[in-house]
């Protein structure tokens, strides 16, 4: 299955995925991205740190008790889902910053490579609350999984799951667990064997997306056509994040409004190198969760993506100003989206 196919068997699954929550203008965060560290123990081959020079780090105790006391401070309680640039289990205290968000009534959700997913980690996170398991398996055999995310194996990262499983069905209840596959060309063929493994695990969910290609090798991997959208080259665009009510913070305590916008990126759009500065508002150091996300350049950016007049980079063969996130060719300042695509529905996460 190659090309079109690919793209339309990804399509598919896509289209076959749960709606968003839309949120309303005005109303508290309803999911909070929460990075926990970039700290990551594989080196694989889609990943963004390919084209990543930032110094690695992870979230301190001072910092996650802040997220604590805003998620406190608002009207209902949000979703905080673990997962950013690095690997979740990688931090000491994970199991630990999950009951604590549990205690508060909190939904909380993991993604993780499961290469560290032990018999003592998965047991931790049951006895800890966790609502629900993203496992990331890009390949249904142990070479094409080995050849993306170098570093793991898929035999062990099975294993894993099997003891997590067991564990689950031990306690007699336990979190959901999701499959999420990031679809190109040399794995592609293997999307029909992997949704049949994750039935055979006892997954309830499974996400694909679109690979998002940050270095000239992986652009050679994208199912997508190049100068085009999935949609019909037009004005507009539709951003999960905005729309959902999302909200991102960085291990740092930096406060952003998506995940794509919490660290600088190198990209490929119509062939060419983009580079998209990353965008906060603030830390928790400085100002609390409420007034971060009551900011009024947050509330008007919110605004402005929600009627998504920015200029159409993604199906634009043009100007210089696609190779970045500056500003466009309609006037709009930074951080601008019309060159995202997250918005135009190729690239999503869990």
């Amino acid at each position: 299955m190659k090309g079109t196919q690919g793209a339309e068997a990804v399509g598919e699954v896509l289209r076959r995925a749960e709606a968003p929550v839309l949120s309303s203008p005005g109303e508290d965060p309803s999911k909070i991205y929460v990075e926990a560290t970039t700290h990551c123990n594989l080196s694989c081959l889609f990943c963004s740190r390919q084209a990543w020079d930032e110094p690695v780090g992870e979230m301190d105790g001072r910092t996650f008790a802040a997220i604590l006391d805003g998620v406190q401070a608002l009207s209902h309680r949000p979703t905080l889902l673990f997962g950013g640039i690095g690997e979740p289990l990688a931090h000491p205290r994970l199991p630990e910053m999950v009951a604590q968000a549990k205690s508060l009534g909190a939904r909380v959700e993991l993604v993780t490579n499961g290469t560290l997913l032990s018999r003592a980690m998965g047991r931790a996170l049951i006895e800890a609350g966790l609502d629900l398991l993203w496992v990331s398996l890009d390949g249904a055999t142990p070479e094409r999984y080995g050849d993306l995310r170098r570093g793991a194996a898929l035999p062990d990262v099975l294993g894993n799951l099997a003891l997590f499983c067991d564990a689950r069905r031990a306690g007699g209840a336990g979190p959901e667990m999701g499959i999420a596959f990031v679809a190109m060309r040399r794995n592609i063929a293997d999307l029909p064997a992997l949704l049949d493994l994750a039935g055979r695990l006892g997954a309830t969910r499974f996400h694909v997306s679109h690979l998002l290609a940050h270095t000239a090798e992986m652009l050679e991997e994208t199912l997508y056509p190049q100068a085009r959208s999935v949609n019909p080259p037009q004005i507009g665009g539709n951003c999960p994040f905005i729309e959902s009510g999302a909200i991102a913070i960085g291990w740092d305590g930096s406060v952003s409004p998506c995940v794509p916008l919490l660290h600088d990126a190198t990209s490929f759009l119509n062939g060419g190198e983009r580079f998209a500065q990353r965008w906060s508002v603030g830390t928790l150091a400085d100002r609390d969760l409420f007034d971060l996300w009551n900011d009024s350049r947050l509330k008007e950016f919110r605004e402005r993506v929600r009627t998504f007049r920015f200029a159409p980079c993604v199906s634009c063969g043009g100007c210089a100003r696609i190779h970045g996130n500056e500003d466009d060719c309609f006037g709009n300042p930074f951080p601008t989206c019309g060159g995202c695509l997250w918005s135009q529905g190729l690239i999503s996460c869990p």
